[in-house]
């Protein structure tokens, strides 16, 4: 009698923990794939940063190689 009362009870429980690390592992993987999206987001960002200050420079560098050229004349 014992052995079947804790059968008809393991197993609810085996169901309901196997259910909670289905659901932790889908959170997870939610999770992953945010970061995944954060760290692609973050790399185009430093791509757009990288050309802004690049142009920038370039900007500069012929301001002074026109600034240069008024004084030589």
């Amino acid at each position: 009698m014992i052995i079947w009362v804790s059968i008809f009870l393991i197993i609810p429980l085996a169901g309901i923990i196997t259910s909670h690390l289905e659901k932790q592992s889908k959170i997870k993987h939610e999770m992953i794939q945010d970061q995944i999206k954060l760290e692609k987001i973050k790399h185009e960002n430093y791509l757009i940063e990288t050309d802004k200050m690049r142009l920038e420079l370039d900007k500069m560098k012929i301001g002074n190689s026109n600034d240069e050229s008024k004084f030589i004349r």
